[in-house]
């Protein structure tokens, strides 16, 4: 039996119905039935998920004070509205359409969300109990880089009512996550970080006010605890500016690489951001951590999600010419909850 052919909206209806975002999940259904709308987000640049890029313009407008019938289905704009919200997101759209043009032809998804620390926090200790420590870590696609700093939040991990915390109780932002499953995720001490730095094509710059309100248009809207944690976060980044290099991160990552000794482990990381690379761009990606595995151990750890829903958080190793892969859990994607396999 012929499969049914993959449907884009479909698609991010599920995403947004398993992520708890129902207004999501009901303007994609509306849009995907909608064919000047499906038009309208395709104007996207090439590799942008035209759905996250046209409904995080809409709300880009109306963080930035638009006001329209359509606030009142946003729950973090204070919305309550129950109904269906696609007859008012199309009138928005229809009503703001010179405004949202430039904003889905230029921007692109570089959402930065923090919760994803309490997934590479376990990840960066069972690799420095793999390789040692202290670690060199380069984040592919880091955005304003908060995610640079995971080892600067605290963390509160849950299972069937017992709790684990990590990290000084005096940090301003404790992120939440529930465990699922049988095996707990490594729970020591954070491991040494030597350096960390962050490669990224569209740099953010946070004194801007403007690149500050995409990152929040980027967050759900029904999601409030996300906006809370981001704030937080974007208030520890001011005080100490993560390291970020604008750029291509291929053409950046050979030197980044090199500056690390080796005798020392040196990480890549990347967390929702290679599902927009090209076939040519992940096979460079693996081609430059092949050639650099040569030299010494290269390794590599991915949050990237399948059509199929799955995010597996993967490692991988690269040395003497060879690359391995194993899953170290299956997640959220923004962190809430994890289930280590180890």
């Amino acid at each position: 039996m012929d499969k049914e052919p993959f449907d884009y909206w479909t698609f991010f209806a599920a995403e947004a119905r398993r992520a708890g975002a129902p207004l999501y999940e009901h303007l994609s259904l509306g849009v995907g039935g909608d064919e000047a709308l499906r038009a309208f987000a395709d104007g996207a640049r090439p590799g942008q998920p035209p759905a996250n890029i046209l409904f995080a313009a809409v709300h880009f407008l109306l963080l930035r004070g638009a006001m329209h019938p359509l606030r009142r289905f946003y729950a973090n704009l204070g919305g309550t509205s129950g109904g269906d919200p696609f007859p008012a997101f199309r009138d928005f759209v229809d009503s703001h359409r010179d405004a949202l043009a430039p904003l889905i032809a230029t921007r692109v998804t570089n959402t930065n969300e923090v919760g994803r620390s309490a997934l590479l926090a376990p990840a960066f200790r069972a690799l420095a109990k793999e390789a040692g420590e202290p670690l060199h870590l380069i984040e592919l696609g880091p955005s304003a880089g908060l995610n640079l700093m995971w080892d600067r939040y605290g963390l509160r991990y849950a299972r069937d009512g017992e709790t684990f915390s990590l990290g000084s109780p005096d940090v301003p932002l404790t992120l939440e996550c529930e465990l699922r499953g049988d095996k707990l995720p490594p729970l020591g001490p954070a491991p040494k970080v030597a350096s960390r730095v962050g490669l990224e094509r569209n740099l953010v710059d946070l004194s801007d006010p403007a690149a500050r309100d995409w990152l929040r248009a980027l967050v759900w809207p029904d999601q409030v605890a996300r906006f809370a944690k981001l704030e937080k976060a974007l208030t520890l980044c001011d005080g100490d500016k993560p390291d970020v290099r604008a750029g291509n991160a291929l053409d950046l990552l050979p030197d980044a690489l090199a500056a690390a000794p080796e005798d020392q482990p040196v990480c890549v990381y990347h967390t929702m951001v290679v599902y927009q690379f090209s076939a040519e761009m992940r096979e460079a990606l693996d081609a430059i951590l092949v050639m650099a595995g040569l030299r010494r151990p290269v390794w590599r750890i991915s949050l990237e999600g399948t059509r199929s829903g799955d995010n597996p958080l993967l490692l991988y190793s690269y040395r003497g010419g060879n690359k391995e892969k194993r899953t170290l859990g299956l997640c959220h994607p923004h962190g809430t909850w994890l289930e280590w396999l180890g």
